[in-house]
């Protein structure tokens, strides 16, 4: 019986070191994906890959979206307002 419940143990502690490497494999790729788009992203753009330039990159992009949500109200002045605010502040990045 004792027999038994070692194997069982030993079996469930593989299981357990199993999962948690394939976790840790995952996680650690993933890590590696997301900083290597983000690399690729600021250098096509000519931007440095901090994330205040990226940050500043979002809301550039979120501004140039609601002058795009402004045109699809039909709300002329505003679209142009929002698409002019948008690309100065995307200006400021992309030099």
């Amino acid at each position: 019986m004792e027999e038994f419940f070692t194997w069982a143990g030993r079996t469930l502690g593989e299981i357990i070191r199993f999962v948690v490497g394939l976790l840790t494999g995952f996680f650690a790729n993933l890590g590696d994906s997301a900083r290597g788009f983000l690399e690729g992203l600021a250098g096509s753009l000519g931007i440095s890959p901090s994330l205040v330039s990226l940050g500043v990159l979002v809301i550039g992009l979120w501004l140039l979206w609601k002058g795009f949500r402004a045109l699809m109200r039909r709300a002329l002045f505003a679209t142009l307002i929002w698409w002019l605010l948008g690309v100065t502040v995307l200006s400021w990045l992309i030099y």
